[in-house]
């Protein structure tokens, strides 16, 4: 699907009035395109899409509550709203892909297979975490089920991941790396060197630019007034497409194409995803109210919510019931309560741990 650029207002003066601004409004179709299509995969496949996603809503919302009580000592950056764009993208993955994510971690590392339990231990620093209490939310990672490293450098993680990919072609491998970055890592330069020498290199790699409009509290047409992200990245000779990143079976199908292109020598693929973070750049809460945003912008999308949508067209295709929804949700809040209870209960480091993975000539 391909979203035409809106209109842009001219920056005024007056606070008032700028806050009753939708700026960046829901352009998609929702489910009305997969009416009639047949599903991508089987019912048991496009239901676990909704389950994946209600999990990741649930454990977001239960850190966000959690968040105030100054147990988690480290920043977050939630991905509420953004669900669709990390399940979509991962459900065409395999474990052994190779997954690289920027500073919005959550939705990456649980889409991809990463354990809660060490995720929280992590965000606790607790010295069973996924990253051994040493980085946070920012770095998560999990080796075992392919999330393979992520950066909060903006941009950071994208070099990274064609390295990854350069290596996999080398050795002959049918694995693939995968990266997802911001609207924001597209103005790095970096990015930019990436896309040209995945093309150049015909790398199996795929890109998932989570287009959510604003980089902290900085609308996207202050930064990049005349770009169109996923044009601009065809210009580098990578194949290039926008779908609409709150419909997952959307996500999943342009993964899923670009994932067999990338398996089958093609080369790299650029997925630019528009989805809408419902939440502040970083912690809890929203901050809309500071003015970068206009609450009406954030309740037109909340609207589209991809949770509640993607439940709706499976209760309409007959695939699931409103209580087995119900039940989705009260088996994700059963798990992330039991998680919490282990981080909490889990050991802080030592004084050697410090030394662990420390080395020098």
């Amino acid at each position: 699907m391909v979203f035409e650029r809106p209109e842009f207002p001219t920056l005024v003066d007056n606070i008032a009035e700028e806050l009753s601004v939708i700026r960046y409004g829901y352009r998609g179709t929702g489910f009305a395109d997969w009416k009639d299509r047949d599903l991508p995969q089987t019912p048991a496949f496009c239901t676990s899409l909704l389950r994946d996603m209600i999990r990741i809503r649930e454990i977001e919302e239960e850190i966000e509550r959690r968040y105030h009580q100054d147990q988690m000592k480290t920043p977050i950056h939630l991905v509420i709203g953004q669900e669709a764009a990390s399940v979509g993208f991962c459900s065409a993955l395999t474990r052994d892909d190779l997954l690289y994510s920027g500073h919005r971690t959550h939705g990456a590392y649980l889409a991809k297979g990463g354990d809660l339990r060490a995720m929280l231990c992590e965000m606790h620093c607790r010295i069973n975490g996924c990253a051994g209490s040493r980085g946070g939310s920012m770095h998560l990672i999990d080796k075992s089920v392919g999330m393979a490293g992520t950066s909060a450098i903006v941009g950071g993680a994208v070099p990274i991941s064609a390295g990854a990919a350069l290596a996999l072609k080398m050795k002959g491998s049918d694995r693939l790396a995968a990266v997802f970055l911001g609207d924001a890592a597209t103005e790095e330069g970096v990015v930019a060197e990436t896309l040209n020498f995945a093309a150049l290199k015909r790398l199996p790699l795929v890109f998932l630019c989570e287009n959510n409009f604003y980089s902290v509290q900085s609308p996207l047409f202050t930064r990049q007034p005349v770009r169109d992200i996923h044009k601009w990245a065809a210009s580098h000779g990578v194949e290039s497409v926008q779908v609409d990143g709150m419909n997952v079976l959307d996500v999943h199908d342009a993964t899923a194409a670009a994932v067999e292109r990338a398996r089958h020598g093609g080369g790299a693929t650029f997925i630019e995803a528009i989805v809408y973070r419902y939440r502040a750049h970083g912690g809890a809460g929203d901050d809309s109210k500071t003015g970068y945003r206009s609450l009406e912008e954030v309740r037109e999308w909340e609207r589209v919510d991809p949770v509640t949508t993607y439940g709706e067209f499976l209760k309409e295709r007959r695939l699931v019931s409103e209580d087995d929804v119900a039940q989705m949700h009260a088996e994700s809040r059963r798990e992330v309560g039991e998680a919490f209870e282990f981080a909490l209960a889990s050991p802080e480091p030592t004084e050697k741990d410090l030394y662990t993975h420390v080395y020098s000539d």
